[in-house]
C-alpha cells in the first residue's frame, strides 16, 4: 500500500492516495475528492495541479534538467537530427536505422498540399499574421484529409501524424510567400527536413538558391530544443481539445493559437523588439539595465530568466554556442547583434542578474538566431510551432492510448449572483450595473463605417 495524505473537513477525515513518478514531484491524487467529500479544489492557472500522467518529458527547473523520454537534451541536440527526435518523442524509443528511414520516407511523400489549398492562401490579406494563417490552414487539412480524421483508429492516427509533420513546413513557407507577394516554392523531397523548409522560404523561381549548411544546422538545433516542454499552455491546449476526440489537425490548430499568445510563444519576438528599441535609442545598454533594476519602471529585459528554470535554462546553454558562431560573422556590421552581445555579457556578470538567476534563456538566443538566418520577426513563433509539433503529436497520441482518457472538464468556484427574480425591461434601471461594461466600437473601424462586414 502506498503513502496516503489525510484531509480533515468538518471533523470528517479522508484519505487520499499519494502517487510517485519515476522522478520528480510526489502527487496527491484528488480524482475521487468530489465523490468522497462534495468538495473540489481551486488552482487558478493550474500551477499546482497535474492534468495528466505522461512518460514524454521530464523537467527539473531547480537543477536545470530537461530530458526527452529519459535522454538528456544536451546529448540529443549533439547527436540527432530533428526527425530522429520527433520519432523518439512520438513512439517512445530512438529509432533503428530502418525505422528512421521509413519515418523519413513517410514524411517526404506527403509534403505537397492539395492544389485547391492555394486558393485559401490567396484569400488572406497581405498583412495577415503568419500564425493566423498557420492555424487556419492546418485546421483546413481536416477538409482535405478526410481519411485521417478518426483519432480512435490507429491507422488514421498514424496517417494524420505523418501528414501534419510533412505539410506544416509547407504551410508555414507558403504563408510567408503569400505575405511578401512571391511565388510559392514547392517542396523538394530530395532535401532533408530543415533544408526543404529553408528552400521553400527563401528560394525564387528566377534564380538558383544556395542552402547555407550552417543555417541548416542552426535550424535543426532550434527545432530540437523546442520539440517538447511538458504540460505548457499550448500542449495542454492540444490535450484538452483533443480529449473531445476531435481530429489531430484541429487539436494542433488550437495549440498553434495558444502558442501565439505573448505570454507563451511570442517571447523571442519580444526580445528582438527590445533589442531594436535599445538600438533606436542610441544603444546605451547601461540605461536599460538601470531601468530593468528600477522597481518603479515597467520596463523588463526580455529573454532573461524563466518561469520553470530557477537555474540556467539547459536549452540556452546549448544554443549559446550556435548564437556565438553566427554573431561572430555578423555582429561587426549589425548594431542589433552588437547590442545583444553586450547585453548578454552584462547580464552574465552583473550581481543583480546573477543573484536572481536571470540568465539569458532560450528565447533570447533563438530570437537572435532566427534574425541571423533571415527569418522575419512575425515568423519567429511559426518556427516555434514547427519545433513544438512533435511534442504536440506525442501528447495527443499518448492521451488517446491511455486507458484512463476522458474528456477534459474542469470545475469552477461560482462567485456570481444567487437566484434572483426576473425584472421586466420597463422596470430596469437606465444605469448598467457596475460589473457590466457596455462599450460601442468607435465609428470608422470597419470598412462600412458603423456596420461590420
Amino acid at each position: 500500500m502506498g503513502d496516503t495524505a489525510k484531509l480533515i473537513l468538518q471533523d470528517q477525515e479522508y484519505e487520499l492516495h499519494v502517487r510517485v513518478g519515476t522522478e520528480g514531484n510526489r502527487v496527491i491524487d484528488i480524482s475521487k475528492l468530489y465523490a468522497m467529500t462534495g468538495h473540489i479544489t481551486l488552482d487558478d492557472g493550474f500551477a499546482n495541479t497535474g492534468g495528466a500522467t505522461s512518460a514524454i518529458t521530464y523537467i527539473d527547473g531547480e537543477q536545470g534538467i530537461l530530458r526527452y523520454r529519459g535522454y538528456r537534451i544536451e546529448e540529443l541536440a549533439e547527436r540527432c537530427d530533428f526527425l530522429e527526435v520527433a520519432f523518439l518523442l512520438i513512439y517512445g524509443e530512438l529509432p533503428t536505422a530502418e525505422q528512421l528511414e521509413e519515418f523519413r520516407q513517410g514524411i517526404r511523400r506527403r509534403t505537397l498540399l492539395h492544389e485547391g489549398m492555394k486558393d485559401i492562401f490567396r484569400g488572406f490579406p497581405p498583412d495577415a499574421h503568419p500564425m493566423a494563417i498557420l492555424s487556419s490552414v492546418v485546421n483546413a487539412l481536416s477538409i482535405y484529409c478526410k481519411d485521417s480524421l478518426d483519432p480512435l483508429d490507429e491507422n488514421q492516427r498514424q496517417l494524420a501524424m505523418y501528414r501534419l509533420l510533412a505539410k506544416m513546413p509547407t504551410i508555414a513557407a507558403f504563408g510567408y510567400k503569400q505575405s511578401v507577394g512571391q511565388a510559392f516554392m514547392y517542396p523538394q523531397n530530395h532535401l532533408d527536413y530543415c533544408q526543404n523548409f529553408l528552400y521553400m522560404m527563401f528560394a525564387l523561381p528566377s534564380e538558383r538558391y544556395h542552402i547555407n549548411p550552417e543555417h541548416v544546422e542552426a535550424l535543426n538545433l532550434l527545432l530540437i530544443l523546442h520539440a517538447d516542454h511538458g504540460q505548457n499552455c499550448s500542449t495542454s491546449t492540444v490535450r484538452m481539445v483533443g480529449s473531445s476526440n476531435v481530429n489531430l489537425f484541429s487539436a494542433v490548430a488550437a495549440g498553434i493559437n495558444a502558442l501565439w499568445g505573448q505570454l507563451h510563444g511570442g517571447a523571442n519576438e519580444a526580445c528582438i523588439n527590445m533589442l531594436e528599441q535599445i538600438v533606436a535609442e542610441g544603444g546605451n545598454i547601461g540605461k536599460f539595465i538601470d531601468r530593468a533594476k528600477d522597481p518603479n519602471d515597467p520596463f523588463r529585459l526580455m529573454g532573461f530568466g524563466h518561469r520553470i528554470y530557477k537555474n540556467y535554462d539547459p536549452r540556452a546553454k546549448i544554443i549559446k554556442a550556435m548564437a556565438d558562431r553566427l554573431l561572430s560573422k555578423q555582429a561587426a556590421t549589425n548594431p542589433l547583434f552588437q547590442v545583444a552581445q553586450e547585453l548578454e555579457e552584462v547580464a552574465l556578470k552583473d550581481p543583480y542578474f546573477v543573484d536572481r538567476k536571470l540568465y539569458p534563456n532560450v528565447d533570447f538566443y533563438s530570437g537572435i538566431i532566427y534574425r541571423a538566418l533571415g527569418i522575419p520577426k512575425n515568423m519567429f513563433t511559426v518556427l516555434f510551432a514547427l519545433g513544438r509539433l512533435p511534442g504536440w503529436i506525442a501528447h495527443w497520441r499518448e492521451m488517446h492510448m491511455s486507458s484512463s482518457k476522458r474528456i477534459h472538464r474542469p470545475r469552477q468556484l461560482y462567485i456570481g449572483y444567487p437566484e434572483r427574480p426576473y425584472v421586466p425591461i420597463v422596470k430596469r434601471s437606465t444605469e448598467p450595473p457596475k460589473e457590466v461594461s457596455i462599450q460601442r466600437p468607435p465609428q470608422g473601424v470597419f470598412p462600412g463605417g458603423e456596420f461590420e462586414l
